[in-house]
């Protein structure tokens, strides 16, 4: 069967976009739509859509899978190349509307489909290799711990969290010791940042805290 995926990351978005275009270029019909509205960038986002869409792959349902653009699918590029890998053993051809250089290898006589299957998935392994290790480069790059200590960027900014203030550390303290939980003073603390934009304090900043007051070093 034909299935059509389409994800947009917000509820605001429409994937009825996705879908015209890629009916459209591929001339499909007699498909299926899988719709998701998640992210598919947060490492731990439960996508429920995106899991259907693979047991269906296990199980020999889909024999070509469309999608708008390959970062539909995951925008990690070695979770993505998993995933192309998976439609490789299942036999499932993979077409993208932004990509579309993926139907010339769908077209190439076996065994030579394979083989180009293959170097592609190697290139986009490649880059994902260097494109983490560039990432970790910059990062090393334009972090730098300074003579006292503080892990400051190149510019002399200190990295890291804002420390909180002693109005907020106090505050905190204060409502540790008349017996609120850390769930509760969470939901009663607030801190600004520089624009003096209020928000709750984290539940593991308010566990810090406590933690430093009750070990002396707070």
């Amino acid at each position: 069967m034909k299935y059509i995926f389409v994800r947009t990351s917000t509820t605001d978005q429409s994937p009825q976009l996705q879908l015209d275009d890629i009916v459209r270029t591929f001339a499909v019909s007699n498909y299926t739509v899988i719709s998701e509205q998640d992210s598919a960038f947060k490492e731990k986002a439960k996508r429920d859509e995106y899991e259907k869409l693979k047991k269906l792959i296990m199980a020999n349902r889909v024999t070509d899978l469309y999608v708008w653009d390959l970062d539909r699918l995951h925008r990690n590029r070695k979770r993505l190349i998993d995933f192309l890998a998976l439609c490789k053993v299942y036999h499932t051809r993979v077409y993208s509307f932004n990509q579309q250089w993926m139907q010339a290898i769908q077209q190439i006589q076996p065994p030579f489909n394979e083989i180009m299957f293959d170097f592609m998935l190697s290139i986009m392994g490649w880059l994902a290799e260097d494109e983490s290790v560039k990432k970790s480069n910059r990062v090393k790059m334009a972090v730098r711990k300074s003579p006292d200590g503080i892990t400051r960027s190149y510019k002399g900014a200190k990295w890291g969290r804002k420390a909180l203030t002693k109005q907020v550390v106090a505050k905190i303290i204060e409502l540790h010791l008349a017996g609120h939980s850390v769930r509760e003073i969470a939901k009663q603390v607030q801190v600004y940042d520089a624009n003096n934009n209020g928000r709750l304090i984290s539940k593991s900043a308010v566990h810090k805290t406590i933690s430093n007051f009750v070990s002396g070093t707070g």
